[in-house]
């Protein structure tokens, strides 16, 4: 396993990390001896990155007893931020938030300290000197080694670093962002942004949220495909391209899994990819490929397929401004004498 340094931390990870969303009992494996077997074999493996959030149902506490006895060689990653509960006071970014929230995390997870604490997602209700102040007082205690940002644009990561460096505050350290061959629109700002930085930078979604397992494909029944979560698997624009990049993953000798990964790693600005595998079968898939370094040719043949900086369809996860998101953001107030 040939590991990476975390932005500037000098912390090294392996170049592909365990996500753990799917560890969660309520949406992912409802087996939770299961996902420690899978957590342990990842371990062995040599992949020392496991990244999970507050959000993630019960995610933090299955991964906390798969770390006992084994923490000290694990970069633990979480997240706090969104939603936890009905109380509109759990989540967000404020100090009274975090403060409660890494508390509890700590507590789930089994562990004095977190490597990396992430913000979700920015609160734009929380002015972010706020933030940063509360994770600041946070390494200062050694409850957290480093912080991080996720799903934030290149303007919020500017933002960031700035307002760190003027206040005199811990900075962000990494960014976690979505990335693969489907949706390569990060590459035209928050990727280069965040190498100019020198931020770490986590890739969640490298199999394009299962489109790139080779599974999907047109005019095959798929249950999956009739789940309401998994409605992006009907998106024929996504489907056309799967069926482009397949014949070109076999000509490559590579299960498109593979090609997939290796494809995401491959890029500069990227430190490590997390894998979402649920099962120790999809596990022991992603595990063969580790070590597959695409030639670039076959680089250059996939941009010709999705060109760099675009996206076949916006994922619905992905980061939209609030001015998006509402309306009244995004028009000047009327006058007394616009039109009706």
């Amino acid at each position: 396993m040939q590991y990476r340094t975390l932005g500037r931390t000098g912390i090294k990870v392996s170049p592909y990390g365990l996500g753990a969303l799917m560890f969660a009992t309520q949406v992912g494996n409802p087996d939770p001896q299961d996902s420690i077997r899978v957590i342990h074999k990842a371990l062995d493996a040599g992949l020392n990155l496991v990244d999970t959030s507050d959000a993630y149902g019960d995610s933090e506490e299955v991964v906390g007893r798969a770390l006992k006895g084994r923490r000290d060689n694990v970069v633990l990653a979480t997240k706090f931020g969104r939603p936890t509960g009905d109380d509109p006071n759990q989540q967000g970014g404020s100090r009274r938030w975090i403060m409660t929230a890494v508390e509890s995390s700590l507590r789930r997870l089994g562990t004095d300290h977190i490597d990396l604490y992430q913000v979700h997602v920015l609160d734009p209700e929380t002015d972010l000197e706020e933030t940063l102040s509360a994770l600041t007082d946070l390494i200062r205690t050694g409850k957290v080694r480093a912080i991080g940002s996720s799903n934030t644009p290149a303007t919020g990561i500017v933002d960031a670093q700035w307002l760190a460096e003027r206040r005199g505050l811990a900075r962000f350290h990494t960014e976690q962002l979505p990335y693969s061959i489907l949706n390569r629109g990060n590459e035209n700002d928050v990727l280069p942004t965040a190498q100019h930085h020198g931020l770490g930078t986590l890739v969640w979604g490298p199999l394009g949220q299962g489109m790139l397992t080779g599974r999907v494909r047109r005019d095959q029944a798929n249950d999956l495909r009739r789940a309401r979560f998994f409605q992006h698997l009907n998106d024929e624009r996504r489907i056309d391209v799967v069926e482009r990049l397949l014949p070109l993953a076999e000509e490559a000798g590579l299960p498109l899994t593979h090609l997939a990964m290796a494809f995401t790693i491959a890029h500069p600005g990227v430190t490590s990819a997390l894998l979402g595998a649920r099962t120790l079968d999809q596990l022991d898939d992603l595990l063969a490929g580790v070590g597959v370094v695409l030639p670039d040719d076959l680089l250059d043949r996939i941009d010709e397929i999705v060109p760099p900086g675009t996206d076949v369809t916006r994922l619905d996860q992905a980061y939209r401004p609030p001015a998006q998101l509402d309306p009244a953001l995004r028009r000047r107030p009327r006058t007394a004498r616009s039109a009706a």
